[in-house]
């Protein structure tokens, strides 16, 4: 489903739904004069009776409206105009797009709301709301043979000016990026495993134009990535190393390395997880999911930049040959490690992945995993923690996750914290104390990136939602793509 972008309500063809965002104590204006002024009248008494107030989220219908682009008419809720930011926005419209996807009423017209009174641009608007759309369509329910939510199948965009068609046509190529994402992390672990979803990467590469390249077991033990095979090679799965390259610069121009941790399942290894801490550990890959979805969005746009994509994918399962406790594995950088939990694999797949991309030449490197719940003990399940080596680089990406409405917080990287990871046989241990786990791992990764710039984001929160949301069905969100793709889109 493409979003389409209209000048007026007269060319936009019959709909089953006229969707107009209203603000909260504002009155009466903007995407209300698409109504003709017996329904303008019936909005407004709603108001004066507060059966509709416009608070965020609030979502009212108003059936059978006679004469009016749509005879079903919803209106959604953005809040107060002072308080309304790009969260907030995308939110209200996915609520909306949820609520009418219950129904097989497809046909959807979309009104821009008034910004008068808001920093927000237009064109900012115009590309969130599309994402939003795209997002708010497409649920989980990849495998149920009758599902209750119908995807819309025509969505238009009504709007005065003509030039908010690349604002358009930038939210589709983002938000199906970020549907490509949330369906990998929502596809099940006999389905989605290295191979398969290398196999995916070279579908999606070959669509766009994407370089790629599979680096399977025998390149892996060329390249030396013993920490990654090192985990493995429990798994009756053979473990993939997928690299994607976009080159949208010149090649005077520096190299954004995006880094993924691709654990398609895991089990803890012989440090085996309680059942209950394995049943969503099909998304467990959703940081490589992120990137392959992010290398998508970067292609479609075309940025003037160039871009690699790195994904590290493996099982960690448990059997007569899985990597054990008191093992020492050597890394690719040479850096030897003691194994002290199986289940702590995610970093070990990453020091290769990390390595080699230094070796690679790049200039800026951001890796994505979700590595530790001590994160989601500190942030919740809504932020993603931010480490570095760089704090100017960090300061680019939170910016620009404030650009697109993603939430990120940045946790200390202070030196003592290496200190855990101090081992009596081995350069490092793999993990340190159970106290500020989420720092002892970005510090374990920053053994492996050298002097290069890195950010190293943990979306163990925000990468899946185990129920849904008014906003957003439940299993993979897509969470830390529009920062990527915006951070990339800057040089």
């Amino acid at each position: 489903m493409q979003v389409q972008l209209v000048g007026d309500v007269a060319s936009a063809g019959a709909a089953d739904w006229l969707v107009i965002p209203v603000l909260e104590s504002t009155p009466p204006s903007g995407a209300w004069t698409l109504l003709n002024e017996a329904g303008q009248r019936s909005v407004a008494a709603l108001f004066e009776s507060s059966d509709a107030t416009g608070k965020l989220g609030e979502l009212t219908k108003l059936l059978g409206q006679q004469g009016q682009p749509a005879s079903r008419v919803l209106l959604v809720g953005l809040g107060r105009v002072e308080q309304l930011d790009l969260q907030r926005l995308t939110r209200a419209v996915a609520t909306a797009v949820r609520e009418l996807t219950t129904q097989t009423h497809r046909r959807v017209l979309f009104a821009l709301p008034s910004l008068d009174h808001s920093d927000l641009t237009a064109a900012n608007v115009t590309r969130q709301m599309t994402i939003a759309i795209q997002q708010g369509s497409a649920s989980q329910q990849l495998y149920r043979g009758t599902p209750d939510r119908h995807p819309l199948t025509a969505v238009t965009v009504v709007a005065a000016d003509a030039d908010l068609a690349s604002a358009v046509e930038a939210g589709n190529i983002i938000g199906s990026a970020a549907n490509l994402t949330r369906e990998l992390v929502n596809r099940h672990p006999g389905e989605l495993y290295p191979e398969t979803f290398a196999d995916r990467a070279v579908q999606v590469a070959n669509e766009v134009g994407l370089g790629v390249e599979v680096f399977d077991e025998s390149r892996l033990r060329q390249e030396r990535m013993g920490s990654l095979l090192g985990v493995a090679q429990g798994s009756v799965r053979p473990p993939r190393m997928v690299v994607l390259e976009y080159r949208g610069g010149d090649a005077s121009q520096p190299t954004l390395a995006l880094v993924g941790k691709g654990v398609t399942f895991d089990s803890g290894g012989l440090s085996l997880k309680p059942s209950d801490g394995m049943k969503t550990m099909k998304g467990d890959m959703a940081g490589a999911a992120t990137v392959l979805g992010a290398m998508s969005a970067i292609a479609q746009l075309k940025l003037p930049v160039n871009v690699i994509g790195l994904m590290g994918l493996v099982e960690n399962m448990p059997s007569g040959s899985s990597y054990k406790l008191g093992e020492v594995l050597t890394a690719r950088n040479g850096v030897t490690i003691e194994v002290m939990n199986t289940d702590a694999e995610g970093r070990l797949v990453l020091a290769d992945v990390l390595s080699y991309a230094v070796d690679r030449g790049v200039s800026r490197i951001v890796d994505l995993a979700t590595l530790t719940g001590s994160c989601v003990i500190a942030l919740g399940e809504e932020v993603a923690g931010l480490f570095t080596n760089d704090q100017p680089w960090a300061d680019a990406v939170l910016t620009a996750s404030a650009d697109t409405g993603e939430q990120v917080w940045q946790l200390p990287m202070h030196e003592a914290f290496a200190e855990q990871l101090k081992s009596d046989v081995a350069d490092c241990k793999n993990i340190g104390t159970r106290w500020g786990g989420s720092i002892t791992a970005a510090k374990f990764l920053e053994k492996f990136v050298g002097n290069v710039p890195w950010v190293h984001l943990d979306i163990a929160g925000p990468a899946f939602a185990e129920s849904p949301k008014p906003h957003l069905d439940g299993g993979g969100t897509g969470a830390m793509l529009r920062t990527l793709v915006e951070l990339a889109g800057r040089g």
